[in-house]
């Protein structure tokens, strides 16, 4: 059995991650490649129903998502991970564990985040009732060498799309 491959997709909370993750999987679905999805909201409320968001609880929670990738790649399955993960040690952790590892970056003005945050997260940290907010109260650490970087502004979700199955084709994933 070959392993699978793996995706990370960062950027900012509502940097458009689940809107490119769901086009490039009906992508790859339309081609015969399957994906699983690794989102951290949906993974978030099983691992930390309640959650807190804060420092140690991202530590565990991003290291458990890595965890699960890597148990799914070592399988032969092919992951997208749709996270923010605002830490660049929690991608390059996954990156360093599984052989074949893309990272994509949404490049998103923090203004234009806040204009599409539909979760209202910004409004939320703004008046204290959210806190540790990546791009707001906490940090964001952009990836330093992204294998693909994507401009929200500019790239329509058909170009971003067509820009990471590029790369997947360079580096042998399809």
């Amino acid at each position: 059995m070959n392993a699978g491959w793996a995706i990370w997709i960062t950027g900012l909370p509502a940097s458009g991650k689940t809107t490119v993750t769901q086009a490039l999987k009906k992508k790859l679905d339309n081609m015969g490649v399957g994906v699983q999805i690794l989102e951290s909201d949906i993974i978030r409320r099983v691992l930390t129903p309640n959650p807190s968001y804060a420092p140690e609880e991202r530590e565990t929670f991003y290291n458990s998502m890595v965890y699960i990738g890597v148990l799914l790649t070592n399988n032969g399955v092919n992951v997208i991970f749709d996270a923010t993960a605002n830490k660049r040690r929690w991608r390059r952790a996954a990156r360093g564990l599984i052989n074949d590892f893309l990272q994509v970056h949404i490049l998103c003005p923090l203004e234009v985040c806040k204009e599409r945050d539909k979760k209202g997260t910004y409004e939320k940290a703004s008046r204290g009732e959210a806190t540790y907010v990546p791009g707001a109260q906490e940090e964001y650490e952009e990836p330093l060498h992204a294998d693909v970087e994507l401009d929200c502004v500019v790239d329509s979700h058909e170009i971003s799309v067509d820009k990471i199955i590029e790369a997947m084709i360079e580096n042998d994933f399809i």
